[in-house]
């Protein structure tokens, strides 16, 4: 301990006068980074767990979203029949032409 203060005391005249408030402050500002970074990544993890998990939902609303789901799936039935009631009546309709009654004029 005592060579490093004889060492500085030759030194004194050669050393700027804010060079160990620099040095000091470069040696803090690292120390408070390496014990910073850990805890900041500890914190910001907690947070996104806590952010992470839905709301719990009333079960009144449970209740109406099942509901709305099958009105929603009951119409989605209806409309299926509807388009398979298109398109037979389009295919009959297609159909029509070729099962029509020959002319009933002979062709010379």
């Amino acid at each position: 301990m005592s060579g490093s203060f004889a060492v500085l005391a030759m030194l004194g005249d050669q050393i700027p006068s804010g060079a160990l408030d620099i040095s000091v402050a470069f040696f803090t500002t690292i120390v408070i980074i390496v014990l910073g970074i850990p805890f900041i990544r500890a914190l910001g993890k907690r947070w996104e767990r806590t952010a992470q998990l839905p709301p719990p939902t009333p079960p009144d609303i449970t209740a109406r979203l099942q509901r709305i789901e099958q009105a929603v799936d009951a119409v989605a039935i209806e409309v299926e029949r509807i388009a398979e009631a298109q398109r037979f009546a389009a295919k009959l309709m297609a159909e029509q032409p070729k099962r029509a009654l020959p002319d009933s004029q002979p062709q010379p």
